[in-house]
């Protein structure tokens, strides 16, 4: 098993010991914080994976996740939303936000294990079409360069934080530029058939998408019906 990282907030104690153990019996090392607070006074860049608590405190674990996802360190490091909050909205909300899974409490400690195995399979996963061979390893269009290998996104030499399903989007959309994709083909090539994703949730990244690219925006193209490309 590659030695992977993973960070564990919670503000119950008791929980974050109960997965601190059972994922470091699987191999993974784990830290633990208990706010939100605390996670932002931490050096966090290195983690493969976050599982995060929602109701903490003053920042609670969506308002976490949002600073997260705006920090180039921390952009596309996958997220596991772990709460009580089971309702609908909540894990529409969670998974708009950028977070890669979402499991309620209370759960199983098998699930959570699974869950996890799943998400980081994912993250290591490279996008199939983006990566077949070394001359799709970086992709440009004008002065937007897009490099697969360190996961980067730069327009005008200027570094542009992507969470990681706006990345892999703007990957698809790139390397197909000129084709329409389905929204269909973006949920298989993008998010696992594992996870359920609502036609919303893509439409919502793509938005985000658009607006961090400034000017670039502008090439995401929508065909009502049919689903969404990049035009040249």
């Amino acid at each position: 098993m590659d030695n992977y990282r993973i960070l564990v907030v919670d503000d119950e104690e008791s929980l974050c010991e109960i997965l601190k153990f059972n994922l470091e019996r699987e191999g993974y090392e784990v830290t633990t914080a208990l706010s939100a607070e605390e996670v932002l006074s931490m050096d966090i860049g290195g983690y493969d994976l976050m599982i995060l608590d929602i109701m903490m405190g003053e920042l609670s674990g969506f308002g976490l996740a949002r600073i997260l996802r705006k920090r180039p360190e921390t952009a596309t490091t996958p997220i596991i939303f772990c709460s009580a909050l089971d309702s609908e909205a909540d894990k529409i909300k969670g998974l708009d936000i950028g977070a890669d899974d979402y499991i309620s409490k209370p759960f199983s400690v098998a699930e959570v294990m699974a869950r996890v195995r799943s998400v980081l399979r994912r993250s290591k996963r490279n996008t199939p079409t983006a990566t077949a061979d070394k001359d799709d390893a970086i992709l440009t269009f004008e002065t937007l360069v897009v490099n697969n290998r360190d996961k980067s996104c730069m327009l005008d030499d200027q570094e542009i934080a992507l969470t990681r399903k706006e990345f892999d989007i703007l990957v698809l959309l790139l390397s197909n530029r000129g084709t329409i994709l389905s929204r269909e083909q973006i949920m298989k090539r993008v998010w696992s058939e594992e996870v359920v994703v609502l036609d919303r949730t893509i439409d919502v990244n793509i938005t985000r998408l658009r607006k961090k690219l400034g000017v670039y925006g502008n090439n995401i193209v929508t065909r009502t019906g049919y689903g969404y490309g990049f035009k040249v």
